[in-house]
């Protein structure tokens, strides 16, 4: 039994320095955990010499990953350097070597994650990656430990949190997307290019990871269903609030059946929902079980020391195994075929916000469209436009089928009376299934 766990770290960023902090500045709870010492042996660089907020000594630092990799002191290796196709031929190479692997990687996961865990198992090592998904939030182990003896049905969650502080802002102090989106970027909540983010690429790489684990299935990345906030406009806003609603970048997985659903847009949701009170860059994910009923995870979803936390607990649960001696035995392989639902067996509510000529019989119109494919209203709004002659309506569905959903948007701008279709959101409810 090992005396003393040996890490090197992949990468020295924002999330590389937290670890080494809460390494250092941790010991003595560490060594109570997993009853010895845990030290930085290696740690990849791009610069050696560039200053930086964690002394380390220089002699720790290296611009060779294969000095990490290759290192026969090193029982564990933390990735924290991002990308893909390199960093996955480096931590393949990690396993291949018997290292155990923590990661924050999820592009990483979410494109290849099966296929690092199927080589990490034939290696007896251990892959884990719960930072990957809302940073500081327990979410990946909260379903794989806390949740296993349960049958997920439904995941909603905000995972992103360079959006839900857009969006905050947007509602809350009435800012356009542009103003909000630039603020965000000084602040450091956005990147230079916030395509990833604001496009919801981000929040579709962790729903697939999320709806994996959750229904034991091998859902993938272009199984999601993706749109982002970039369209989204005041005028949504505010009509939304109107009619008791908070818009929120959603990421959404159900099964039913063991068909699955996985999506990733922005969403109406009713302001009374949990959901509809987490702001700024906080991220939380609803959960609802079959025996445990309805659970939420939240929690800020990135930053130096939150994320740290989470990579650090991974790499005590490895250290666990270590010496329990099951490193590798902890990965089950999925459970159930990948089945994706069809669009007619896919249900949501809808906003449509529509301009109409302001005449009798537009409404009419409409109505007869929707009637045709079984579609009624729930909530209604008329008013009249600045422009003479047109009017401003807004629809929230019933339920309905996706398939008659999308058949509505593609035939109602044949109507004689439609303007132009402004906007269409989708529409959760309240904290209940």
């Amino acid at each position: 039994m090992k005396d003393n766990v040996k890490v090197g770290l992949l990468g020295l960023g924002t999330v590389g320095t937290g670890v080494v902090k809460m390494i250092q500045q941790h010991q003595e709870q560490l060594v109570h955990q997993v009853g010895c010492p845990v030290s930085i042996k290696k740690v990849l660089v791009k610069n050696p010499d560039k200053g930086r907020d964690v002394e380390l000594d220089s002699h720790l630092l290296t611009t060779d990953p294969y000095d990490v990799i290759n290192d026969p002191d090193i029982d564990v290796i933390v990735e924290v350097m991002g990308g893909i196709n390199e960093t996955r031929q480096y931590i393949i190479d990690a396993l291949n070597a018997k290292k155990q692997v923590v990661t924050a990687n999820k592009d990483l996961i979410a494109l290849h994650g099966s296929e690092l865990q199927k080589i990490a198992v034939e290696n007896g090592c251990d892959l884990f990656y719960e930072a990957s998904v809302a940073g500081g939030v327990p979410i990946i182990r909260g379903l794989t430990e806390g949740l296993a003896s349960d049958k997920i049905q439904k995941m909603m969650g905000i995972v992103n949190g360079t959006t839900n502080y857009i969006l905050t802002k947007m509602s809350k102090e009435g800012l356009a997307y542009d103003d909000v989106l630039k603020e965000a970027q000084e602040l450091g909540f956005a990147e230079a290019d916030p395509t990833s983010d604001v496009e919801g690429l981000d929040a579709a790489r962790k729903m697939a990871i999320l709806a994996r684990l959750a229904f034991s299935m091998d859902i993938e990345l272009d199984d999601v269903a993706v749109s982002g906030i970039s369209s989204v406009t005041q005028e949504d806003l505010k009509y939304g609030a109107t009619l008791g609603y908070t818009m929120k970048l959603i990421g959404y997985a159900e099964q039913e059946n063991n068909r699955a659903e996985v999506s990733v847009q922005p969403t109406f949701l009713e302001s009374s929902h949990p959901l509809s009170s987490v702001n700024d860059e906080y991220n939380a994910v609803y959960v609802y079980g079959e025996a445990v009923g309805e659970t939420m995870f939240y929690g800020p979803g990135a930053g130096s020391l939150p994320t740290a936390t989470s990579i650090v607990s991974d790499v005590l649960a490895v250290v666990k195994n270590m010496r329990l001696g099951v490193n590798g035995r902890n990965v089950l392989a999925p459970q159930y075929n990948r089945q994706l639902k069809e669009p007619n067996e896919r249900f949501a509510k809808y906003f449509i916000r529509l301009h109409v000529r302001d005449e009798i019989g537009a409404f009419a119109e409409l109505t007869k469209l929707f009637s045709n494919y079984s579609i009624s209203f729930e909530k209604i709004l008329q008013l009249p436009l600045e422009e003479e002659g047109l009017a401003e309506i807004v629809i929230v569905t019933h339920k309905a089928s996706m398939d008659n959903y999308q058949s509505v948007l593609s035939e109602i701008n044949d109507l004689d009376v439609v303007r132009a279709v402004r906007s269409f959101y989708r529409v959760e409810g309240e904290g209940t299934k």
